[in-house]
């Protein structure tokens, strides 16, 4: 067989249709008839919250490079206009899809007392409440506009749901004007009703349009539609003229609600006029105009699952594991100084982690704290006692300013933290500081030693209870050196010739991961058995992508599990034939990066922060760290990866031609199976909920385990 060339573009998948995919992922659990049905919702919601944030950064980076005279082809061979014809149709498609959703769960929300009323559908109670709501609560917040020479149309901000009108002078009937009225933010988009039996629910442009006519007095309203506009939400700063980054960003968060539109979403029976005249005020192409059959804006439904106390229809709650400590210690640094930890959140409590710093605050034998921040939560009990221990200790906190739709908070943080007294940092210029490390200094009994935290996710206790992320703690002298070097990298750009143990990026971490897979692609082509598994967010990056496909070719056996885009394309004869793709959507999300490689029988483990995708390994500050510690390894190749690889309920395998189905499916043949139940059914999610409540026995607990470590402490064991 002919060698095959790696620079074929039929070899890649376009990142942005690939993105889709994943959104669609999302979708089919909303319309997935074995969820409960609030879950359903909520799934809806959050492929509309997606969306939202595809058309703000992708597509409107993707028509700002049009604009400027950009059409060059990716790897895939695109060209940008092309891409852009496809996600034009795609994304049209796909809202059609929710919608269809949208008006299949209603009626089914409705059979179990859940209603979204419109306004005929109100009775006469229903009614008054209403009117009084519209009077004293919505009235005093409206500001109508009229469109005419002396009242410009009004700047409608980023995703602010408006109402549009036309409207006709009693007085001079033959003339049409163009009305706007901005829907309240400061007003839940959808308002409970007051129901002793039901649980009901009205949406706030339902009640604008209602209360309409007394803000236009004079006028007929010819007809109204809400609609909601979708800006450019890209930051564009130049860091290396800016005296002032935390000022920089301010100011682009503030451009950043006045951006460029890159869509429209409107009511499906809006008037053409009403869609014609905004779609000239917006300056948008006629595929940015997206009418929906429904209403505007799917992602506020979220408020009908935070509203609706309903257990029945919601996922079982389950407590997640706290750690445990061995008799023979006394605090978790006790714990350290004898072997490693390691959490799989949400399974195992996030509370560890907080503690871990909250304690480093309060104990006078921690002589300093040293931090990282990207996304953090607007109550952080961890940014509390980093300002705490200001007073007594050396605290050193680097803010990441520019961690996309956060900066808001972290600017506010940074502030706090700088009158605290905490030595505030923001990283490196023209590179984002997405590594997750906490390093205490620690003097101890026998000696100063250093405890080291690092994670795969974000310093948020939100977040960490519906995202699936690993933490491990250790006082291992080489990897608390290198993680004490990499925030001199960040403080002082003092560059290291080496960070090992660790891979750091954008230093050496791209490099030596390829060298890592080469090794697997060698100990093939020598006999021996070349085994990669890897679980992330995205895989993207070309480099990466080749390394794989040569590995592939070797005869290593390669097992991706990449919950988000993926440009690789798997099952191609000769190329990637022996590399299997799969995606998890489920209950929670797949948040954590793990890379294992067999290396001949002496396996190797990273975790950390950095997919494989240009940014993470070219663009930001990222940290993948080895577990040394054998125990961990089996935890994490055993009950980890092994669960999700058997995982035939929640995850999708990629095919060649880029679609993704049930892992329960079969590939060819057009014989339905229906999915499987009982013993044969398998989701890792709820295996690992089970194992956490204690329900269930490890999977990794096997016998070349040794028999002393069965008695560890949660961290070490199940």
């Amino acid at each position: 067989m002919a060698r095959l060339s790696l620079e074929n573009p039929e070899y890649y998948l376009n990142r942005d249709t690939s993105w889709l995919a994943f959104n669609g992922r999302v979708l089919e659990e909303a319309e997935d008839e074995g969820n409960p049905l609030l879950e359903r919702l909520k799934f809806l919601a959050i492929s509309a919250s997606n969306l939202d944030e595809f058309f703000e950064i992708r597509v409107a980076a993707m028509m700002q490079q049009i604009e400027d005279g950009y059409n060059q082809a990716g790897p895939d061979g695109l060209t940008l206009t092309e891409k852009r014809d496809i996600l034009a149709r795609l994304s049209h498609e796909f809202v059609d899809e929710q919608y269809d959703c949208w008006n299949a769960l209603r009626p089914a929300l409705a059979e179990h007392g859940i209603r979204v009323l419109s306004l005929h559908e109100l009775d006469a109670d229903a009614r008054r409440f209403v009117d009084e709501y519209c009077e004293k609560e919505l009235d005093p917040l409206l500001t109508p506009v009229t469109v005419d020479p002396t009242h410009p149309f009004p700047r409608v901000i980023n995703k602010a749901l408006c109402l549009g009108l036309l409207l006709r002078r009693r007085r001079r009937s033959a003339l049409t004007y163009t009305g706007v009225v901005s829907v309240p933010r400061a007003l839940p988009r959808l308002v409970r009703l007051p129901s002793e039996t039901t649980t009901d629910f009205i949406f706030l442009a339902d009640l604008v349009a209602h209360h309409a006519q007394n803000m236009y007095h004079g006028y007929d309203i010819v007809s109204s539609a809400p609609f909601r506009v979708t800006r450019n939400s890209n930051l564009y700063l130049q860091e290396e003229e800016a005296r002032n980054l935390l000022e920089s960003v301010r100011t682009e968060l503030h451009n950043r609600r006045k951006g460029d539109a890159v869509r429209m979403e409107i009511e499906a029976d809006a008037d053409p006029e009403i869609i014609d005249r905004l779609r000239t005020v917006f300056e948008l192409d006629p595929w940015q105009v997206f009418p929906v059959n429904g209403p505007v804006n799917l992602s506020r439904l979220f408020n009908i699952y935070d509203q609706t106390q309903r257990p029945d229809l919601k996922y079982r709650s389950f407590a997640p594991r706290e750690l445990r400590l061995t008799a023979k210690s006394q605090n978790l640094f006790e714990e350290l100084r004898r072997h490693d930890v390691m959490l799989h959140h949400p399974y195992d409590s996030y509370d560890a982690v907080v503690s871990f710093i909250n304690s480093a605050a309060a104990d006078d034998h921690v002589l300093s704290i040293k931090q990282t921040l990207y996304r953090t939560g607007e109550n952080s009990a961890i940014v509390a006692s980093l300002m705490d221990a200001a007073s007594r200790k050396e605290v050193t906190a680097v803010v990441e300013l520019k961690a996309r739709f956060d900066e808001a908070s972290n600017i506010r943080w940074a502030r706090d933290l700088e009158d605290a007294g905490v030595q505030v940092f923001h990283g490196l210029v023209g590179l984002k500081t997405h590594c997750k490390l906490s390093l205490l200094v620690r003097r101890d009994p026998d000696g100063v030693r250093s405890y080291a935290h690092i994670g795969t996710g974000n310093y948020n206790a939100t977040t960490a209870r519906i995202y699936t992320d690993l933490s491990l703690f250790t006082a291992n002298p080489e990897i608390t050196r290198a993680v004490h070097d990499v925030f001199s990298f960040l403080t002082a750009y003092a560059e290291n010739p080496s960070y090992d143990p660790l891979l750091v990026a954008p230093l050496d971490l791209a490099e030596k991961c390829i060298s890592l897979i080469d090794r697997e692609a060698e100990h093939a082509r020598q006999g021996r058995p070349g085994r990669i598994i890897a679980k992330m967010n995205a895989l993207l990056d070309k480099n990466m992508i080749q390394a794989l496909y040569r590995a592939s070719q070797a005869g290593a056996e390669i097992d991706l599990i990449v919950r988000g885009i993926c440009a690789l394309r798997p099952g191609v004869r000769g190329l990637s034939d022996r590399i299997k793709v799969r995606s998890i959507v489920g209950r929670f999300l797949e948040h954590s990066r793990i890379y294992y490689f067999g290396n001949g029988g002496e396996e190797e483990i990273y975790i950390g922060s950095a997919d494989w995708m240009p940014r993470n390994l070219y663009e930001r500050v990222e940290v993948l760290v080895p577990l040394r510690d054998e125990f961990l390894r089996e935890r994490v190749h055993r009950e980890i990866l092994d669960a999700y690889l058997a995982d035939n309920r929640k995850a999708r395998v990629l095919l060649r031609d880029a679609t993704y189905i049930r892992a329960w499916q079969p590939v060819h043949g057009v014989r339905k199976r229906k999915p499987p139940t009982g013993a044969a059914a398998f989701s890792a999610q709820d295996y690992l909920i089970s194992v956490a409540e204690g329900k269930q026995a490890a999977g990794f607990l096997v016998p070349q385990v040794p028999a002393r470590r069965r008695k560890a402490p949660v961290g070490r064991e199940r």
